[in-house]
């Protein structure tokens, strides 16, 4: 249960909102002492995502020494506006601070 939470907590989840709200948070969340953020997207920001990842590791967490130490990739089943069962890629990226 413990594991659960502290994963949503320092999980950023990509999706509409202007880019920089998200490297942003990531950077936020190392900061408030995480010593790691998980970034995950899905379908078509996928692309937005490891953007932010690579942004919030290389711009604004350059002092902090943060590195890539996991990348999962997958799919999700899930049902859309019309009814239709559909499959959307996914991607997680695990920050760490050194």
């Amino acid at each position: 249960m413990t594991t659960e939470k502290k994963e949503t907590d320092n999980t950023v989840f990509i999706g509409n909102k202007p880019f920089m709200n998200y490297a942003t948070g990531v950077t936020m969340q190392f900061n408030k002492g995480a010593e790691t953020v998980i970034v995950k997207a899905r379908g078509k920001f996928i692309s937005k995502g490891v953007d932010v990842a690579e942004v919030a590791r290389r711009k604004f967490l350059a002092d902090k020494n943060v590195t890539v130490e996991n990348v999962t990739i997958g799919s999700e089943e899930f049902e859309n506006k019309e009814g239709k069962m559909v499959n959307v890629s996914v991607i997680s990226i695990t920050l760490k601070k050194n």
